[in-house]
């Protein structure tokens, strides 16, 4: 085979592999065009659907289905809280409303007979001539006070708070025995609301005095100084002092400076008197 023969054959058959490479890049810039045609379509088609959708939703809301025009005869609702049923009727009267159905609740502050809401609620607006239902106030629950004088603090305690009060207590002192109740205030027997503050005063027993000091005092001055202190003179013995101290205390029972409760009885030695 000659040379020159070999040589054509050759760049003949790259001619022929460069004219297919040409024919598959040509394929492939179709192909984009096809994908941006059917996105274009995909789109149109999507305006379309909404576009219907908006139209069917008008012609339902403003043709088929319309919405009816606002009510003209509409007015607003007065605030009734805190006034009598009476005086709350009046005002729905005046506002062009009417009193509907009352309804009646326990309430520990308002005062019974006032109205504590109302539906519809104040400032909403109602139809001219619609009711307004109210609930009034019976005011707070109320209990007599227990009677618990002479009771042991502790229980006088429960029975109180049993029956819904709420209990303060003081310390008094009394002849009442120590830590028994000697009154209530409010006083037994009375009506009060729920809850309400109750005072119990609890006896800490009779008052206690500090014992004076009598040695060397004539008994007569002795005397008036315990009497003076709500002291009583118990027994008085003369003692022989060899003729010193006649007639003055030389002895006293309970010692000086000794608590004691008022009414105690103290006991005294006095000197011998002459004669």
């Amino acid at each position: 085979m000659k040379l020159g023969s070999s040589l054509r054959k050759h760049r003949g058959g790259a001619r022929r592999g460069a004219g297919k490479g040409g024919a598959s890049r040509g394929g492939g810039s179709g192909g984009a065009a096809s994908l941006a045609s059917r996105m274009r379509l995909a789109g149109s088609v999507l305006l379309l659907a909404l576009a219907g959708w908006g139209l069917g939703y008008l012609v339902a809301t403003r043709i088929v289905y319309p919405a009816p025009p606002p009510p003209t005869n509409l007015v607003p609702v007065p605030d009734l809280r805190g006034q009598s049923v009476a005086e709350g009727e009046a005002n729905l009267i005046g506002a062009g409303l009417a009193l509907g159905a009352v309804d009646s609740l326990l309430h520990p502050t308002v005062l019974r007979g006032l109205i504590l809401g109302q539906t519809p609620l104040p400032g909403q607006v109602a139809i001219r001539g619609s009711e307004v239902r109210v609930t009034r106030s019976l005011g707070p629950q109320t209990r007599a006070v227990p009677d618990v004088r002479n009771v042991d603090a502790s229980r006088a305690l429960v029975i109180l708070e049993t029956v819904g009060l709420l209990v303060v207590v003081d310390s008094v002192d009394s002849e009442v025995p120590r830590g028994r109740v000697v009154s209530t205030n409010p006083s037994a027997g009375s009506v009060v609301g729920l809850p309400s503050q109750i005072r119990l005063s609890v006896s800490r027993g009779p008052a206690q005095v500090l014992m004076p000091y009598l040695l060397g005092m004539e008994e007569g001055a002795a005397v008036a100084a315990l009497d003076s202190l709500g002291l009583v003179v118990g027994a008085v013995e003369e003692v022989d002092r060899d003729g010193r101290d006649a007639g003055l205390v030389v002895d006293q029972q309970p010692p000086a400076d000794t608590p004691v409760e008022r009414g105690s009885a103290v006991r005294l030695a006095v000197g011998r008197r002459g004669g």
